[in-house]
């Protein structure tokens, strides 16, 4: 049977405008996007094999849109919208630098650091600089690492913090293999790191780990 014959309570496009987008599925939000099936499957079953293949919608998303065209279902035009969903999420996230907002609410800070980092095949160590109302200045990957470690240089983030004449730091970092539980070496940076802020009379506010999961938060931990 196909979508457009399904019950309308059941299909995602009334389901998006009845519940919102965040009531469906990861097969039925991909399914919004393939239109059609293959192989005399709906839409929605095709989405839940192309999951199935890859073991998560995240390493699904991972692939390039070059990658994406190869798939079962996915030709250059939905593999085309698929890419351009991504970008439009970062570029939302990045509205709130350039909007001039303040991070007031410590989530939005670890919403944003996941956005950007959570697909990065290998350890990223990135900082967001804040004015003295916590409004983003900047936001920059300092250091790039290997799938499991990253050398952070705590004089680089101090020069770069006082470059932007910055008033408080977050930083946060990627864990490629998805467990964001803080090793002892993050416990052990964290602390230098803000103890080097702190000599330059600069805070830091926040370090994040992403993972497959929700964003760690070490402040919110009492780890920082």
């Amino acid at each position: 049977m196909r979508i457009r014959d399904w019950p309308e309570t059941e299909r995602p496009r009334e389901k998006i405008m009845k519940h919102g987008a965040a009531a469906l599925s990861d097969a039925e939000l991909l399914a919004v996007f393939i239109g059609s099936g293959v192989n005399g499957e709906d839409a929605i079953a095709t989405g839940r094999g192309l999951l199935r293949r890859h073991g998560s919608l995240r390493a699904l998303l991972e692939r390039s849109p070059i990658q994406l065209t190869r798939l079962p279902g996915i030709g250059l035009a939905r593999a085309s919208c698929l890419a351009a969903a991504l970008e439009l999420g970062k570029r939302y996230l990045d509205s709130d630098l350039k909007r001039g907002d303040p991070f007031s609410d410590p989530s939005s800070a670890g919403r944003y650091f996941a956005q950007r980092l959570r697909h990065r095949p290998r350890e990223i160590f990135a900082a967001l600089f804040l004015d003295t109302r916590n409004r983003a200045v900047k936001f920059e990957e300092l250091f790039r690492g290997t799938i499991d470690s990253t050398e952070v240089h705590l004089r680089e983030v101090v020069r770069r913090a006082l470059r932007h004449n910055a008033a408080a730091v977050i930083v946060g970092h990627n864990h490629p293999s998805g467990n964001a539980e803080p090793s002892p070496a993050d416990l052990h940076v964290t602390g230098q790191l803000k103890q080097a802020l702190k000599l330059v009379d600069i805070r830091l506010l926040d370090h994040f780990i992403i993972g497959d999961g929700p964003p760690i938060s070490m402040a919110a931990r009492g780890q920082l």
